[in-house]
């Protein structure tokens, strides 16, 4: 049997039984069990097995005096047989998912940039045609998020891919890159000026995003590739609600991406400065499970995701 093939149990005519039979001898250990949980005679059971393993040339199980135990090669094809019967359970929840009107629950991951305004544009799309499906945001850096990605916790998630780490059996579909700005309160002085340049702005005060995170080491080497200092007078923070208030009671400067800026600049909160930062942070796109089926919701949403980042980006 030419195994190579992608599609060689069409021409085995593998059969689902077997795929049954081999979770059931895993999970019993034992022929004559396992032919009982599927109401079958012990020696059909045993014919079906000796079928597969000569299908596959390859010996499944070893015949042992109180039992079997599955070979490596055993083990691989009864994670597969698993995983191909889940993947049918949840076929037919789909199917009855889409005959109740696309209701169900979708669980997506998101960095701050498309938070403001690609996804909330993809979710009021989705929602005029499933208004019964439950979407679940979850807001946080990249790293968080692509950990809960891995222990299965996202449909998906729109946001950074690093170097470091396990990014094995991920698909990364980049969508824009984020350049920043800074950003100061309505009224600030420095906004009548056309002229602005690093060097005016390095030695004023600044709230920036800690130490350790991306953009912080952005923002400093962006002064020192000009042969300045970074700015001394800062306050740490990433937290949005002591931003606001401290640009509005300061006269402070804030970096941060320039799509979040012009949201909360169209809300009248900050302004953008204008002075073009030679600062921007790593592309983001859509990041999933290559492996992991889509639920007919997670993919009206994914879908909603890639049709607005095309009208945007």
């Amino acid at each position: 049997m030419d195994t190579t093939n992608p599609n060689w149990f069409l021409k085995a005519r593998l059969k689902t039984r077997q795929l049954l039979l081999l979770i059931a001898l895993d999970d019993y250990r034992n022929i004559h069990r396992a032919a009982d949980e599927l109401h079958m005679t012990q020696p059909a059971a045993s014919k079906q097995i000796k079928d597969l393993e000569e299908m596959l040339d390859v010996k499944l199980f070893e015949r042992l005096p109180r039992g079997m135990e599955p070979t490596i090669y055993g083990e691989t094809m009864i994670r597969h047989a698993r995983m191909a019967l889940t993947s049918l359970a949840l076929a037919h929840d789909d199917i009855v998912t889409l005959k109740a009107g696309l209701t169900g629950q979708v669980e997506v991951g998101v960095i701050m940039t498309p938070a403001m305004a690609l996804l909330p544009r993809a979710i009021a799309r989705v929602k005029e045609s499933a208004p019964l499906l439950r979407i679940g945001v979850q807001l946080e850096t990249s790293n968080l998020l692509l950990d809960k990605l891995q222990h299965g916790m996202l449909d998906f998630m729109i946001g950074r891919i690093f170097d470091t780490g396990d990014t094995s059996g991920l698909i990364y579909e980049e969508l824009t890159e984020e350049p920043a700005c800074a950003v100061v309160r309505p009224g600030h002085p420095l906004l009548e000026r056309k002229d602005l340049e690093l060097a005016d702005i390095a030695p004023l005060p600044w709230i920036v995003p800690p130490h350790g995170s991306v953009l912080r080491y952005r923002f400093d080497m962006m002064f020192r590739r000009a042969g300045l200092e970074p700015p001394a007078n800062v306050v740490d923070t990433t937290a949005l609600l002591m931003i606001t208030a401290l640009l509005q009671q300061t006269d402070s400067l804030h970096v941060m991406p320039i799509e979040v800026a012009q949201y909360y600049a169209s809300l009248n909160v900050m302004r953008i400065l204008p002075i073009e930062l030679p600062c921007k942070m790593d592309a983001f796109g859509i990041i999933r499970h290559q492996d992991h089926l889509l639920s007919p919701g997670a993919d009206l949403l994914l879908r909603a995701v890639r049709a607005a980042a095309k009208e945007m980006y």
